[in-house]
């Protein structure tokens, strides 16, 4: 007797079942991935961005700028490539009078090592986050969480 190899229209019906089940489930576990990585991504890119502008302003023996441009949504070393804020992501920034002009807010690092001082917050949607400190006396960058 020859049997007849294949799948029954039960066994198909529990894979697509279970495809549907899987590809419901992909679209909000990729946002919540996506807003992680883009809230990573910002906060390695500030701390970055402000260690080199101290380095470089040590280096060069002249003052250099880390910008914080809220109306473009824009952060980086002044004079240099500026990085974009992500949507799903929330930047405060604290410094000196005489570094916020509108929406444009700066920490600026001397060539001795100091620095203006201020902090920037990256705040994800819920609130949480951390702020990076830039000491006014030694220009060091330090990381902490933000109290909610």
């Amino acid at each position: 007797m020859v049997r007849e190899r294949g799948f029954t229209l039960i066994e198909l019906m529990v894979v697509f079942a279970i495809l549907a089940l899987v590809m419901s489930v992909v679209p909000s576990a990729y946002d919540k991935m996506k807003t992680s990585m883009d809230y990573r991504d910002v906060v390695r890119g500030v701390v970055t961005g402000m260690r080199a502008a101290r380095q470089q302003a040590v280096l060069s023996g002249r003052e250099s700028v880390f910008m914080v441009n809220l109306e473009s949504k824009q952060y980086g070393v002044e004079g240099g490539q500026s990085r974009p804020i992500p949507d799903t992501i929330e930047l405060r920034a604290i410094v000196a009078d005489s570094e916020a002009k509108d929406s444009h807010f700066g920490i600026r690092f001397l060539p001795s090592g100091g620095a203006s001082g201020g902090s920037v917050d990256v705040l994800r949607h819920t609130g949480d986050g951390v702020r990076l400190r830039v000491d006014w006396f030694s220009g060091r960058v330090e990381q902490e969480p933000v109290q909610k």
